[in-house]
């Protein structure tokens, strides 16, 4: 797959059109064999690339993303279309009066959208499996999990089909499926990039951010979406890694990787970590069972039945257990802030997900020598740190030959430019980078 910029600057020049770039995504798409896609918008895309390609004809620059194709996972706002969040209970729900806040600045770069992506029903699990349009397939291995709730955002970027796709993260929504899937995945600072338009599933936790198979490409995304200039930092980020539980249940090439790179640097361990993970899981059930509860008394038989009870638990909750696992959150985000500033470093590195890609028919992980749900525990390393309300960047480990496997670069509050420069510099270390599971054919297919 031609990376975004490539494909932009091909548009700009009138190498390429965006017309010819939306029909053979579309194309692609429409024969994509993962379950990744729900819902192809050609009519939309055809004439958000027809502007585009009217602009170029007038020599006026239509922007830096422009005639790229792209995805989103299902619960952004699409106007005219139905937001269904990945379930059947919002299949009758009234159309998006607008596009999502996201949706809107892409197109004002230039993007074209072409269509909606699978994910775990309202983004609860790390997955994708969706009892509606079934479960969503690895590129590198049809056979294993794409990891989820983002898992169809992941596919169709590692299949090749489009240069990036947008996914949510609320504990590891995107840098499961990015380390599953070998690609970059963004969870920006908490709130930071716009979630106007999409479906919230804990608002304490949700964030958007892009998916790519090129760090490049991840940084123009980002700079789109955030409305910055990606300016690089002055000096070399400080590194270190995270000890304690993040340095138990992890492969070894993760652990390989993390101490070349970050060995000699200091160690940071959290402290209270499993209490941190067990009060994201009490605010997610809280949040998610409060906005769920009037759909769950209406229409409970509609849900998926593991989404289901999940998320009536939740809604069972006290809300004083919510109240004192949110203030261990604001007493834990000032903690690690001062850890942070204490080792003196810019960018903590941990494993992402502590295993390859687990199989469909299995769909269960090893944590701590005992077989548990991968739907459940993928994201034993993600969520302390959505919990925290940090950056994470998942970064593809380089592996040519093997299944994909990622790493966190964990910054502090407002920090991406210096994951950005880390992600660079492990690159070029030949540390990390994405693998395609298979080429595709012709130029600008």
């Amino acid at each position: 797959m031609i990376g975004a910029l490539e494909q932009a600057a091909a548009v700009r020049s009138g190498q390429v059109r965006a017309v010819d770039l939306a029909q053979a995504a579309l194309a692609r798409l429409a024969a994509d064999r993962h379950v990744a896609v729900t819902r192809l918008l050609p009519a939309r895309a055809l004439d958000e690339a027809a502007r585009v390609d009217a602009l170029v004809a007038q020599g006026r620059d239509p922007g830096p993303l422009a005639g790229v194709p792209y995805g989103v996972k299902d619960l952004f706002d699409v106007a005219g279309e139905v937001t269904t969040a990945g379930s059947a209970v919002r299949a009758g729900a009234a159309p998006a009066s607008a596009d999502a806040e996201s949706v809107r600045r892409l197109a004002q770069a230039g993007a074209v959208l072409v269509a909606t992506l699978n994910m775990d029903e309202f983004a609860y699990g790390f997955a994708t499996i969706n009892a509606r349009h079934g479960t969503t397939r690895n590129p590198h291995d049809p056979a294993r999990l794409a990891g989820g709730s983002s898992g169809g955002s992941a596919a169709v970027v590692a299949a090749g089909h489009l240069a990036f796709a947008l996914g949510s993260d609320t504990n590891g929504s995107i840098r499961v499926p990015a380390s599953l899937c070998g690609l970059y995945g963004l969870k920006p600072t908490h709130a930071d990039l716009p979630l106007d338009g999409t479906f919230p599933f804990a608002h304490s936790f949700d964030d958007i951010g892009p998916f790519t198979s090129d760090l490049a490409d991840l940084r123009a995304v980002w700079a789109v979406l955030s409305g910055r200039i990606d300016a690089a930092p002055t000096d070399a980020p400080r590194l270190g890694w995270l000890g304690g539980r993040f340095a138990e249940n992890r492969d070894p090439a993760q652990a390989a990787a993390i101490a070349a790179v970050a060995g000699e640097g200091p160690c940071v361990v959290l402290p209270d970590l499993a209490r941190y993970r067990s009060a994201a899981f009490l605010i997610t059930a809280y949040e998610g069972g409060a906005l769920h509860r009037a759909d769950l008394a209406r229409a409970a038989m509609g849900y998926d039945p593991a989404v289901r009870d999940r998320l009536t638990a939740g809604s069972l909750l006290p809300p004083a257990l919510y109240e004192a696992a949110q203030a261990l959150r604001a007493q834990a985000r000032d903690h690690v802030d001062a850890l942070m500033e204490a080792a003196g470093v810019d960018v903590l590195l941990a494993p992402a997900t502590p295993c390859v890609a687990p199989p469909i028919a299995d769909p269960r992980i090893v944590i701590d020598g005992a077989m548990v749900p991968a739907r459940a525990d993928l994201g034993i390393h993600t969520q302390p740190i959505t919990f925290l309300g940090l950056p994470s960047l998942c970064v593809p480990l380089h592996r040519p030959g093997q299944l994909p496997l990622g790493l966190q670069l964990i910054g502090r509050r407002f920090g991406e430019t210096a994951l950005f420069a880390c992600a660079q510099m492990l690159e070029e270390r030949g540390v990390t980078g994405a693998t395609a599971p298979g080429e595709i054919s012709g130029e600008w297919q």
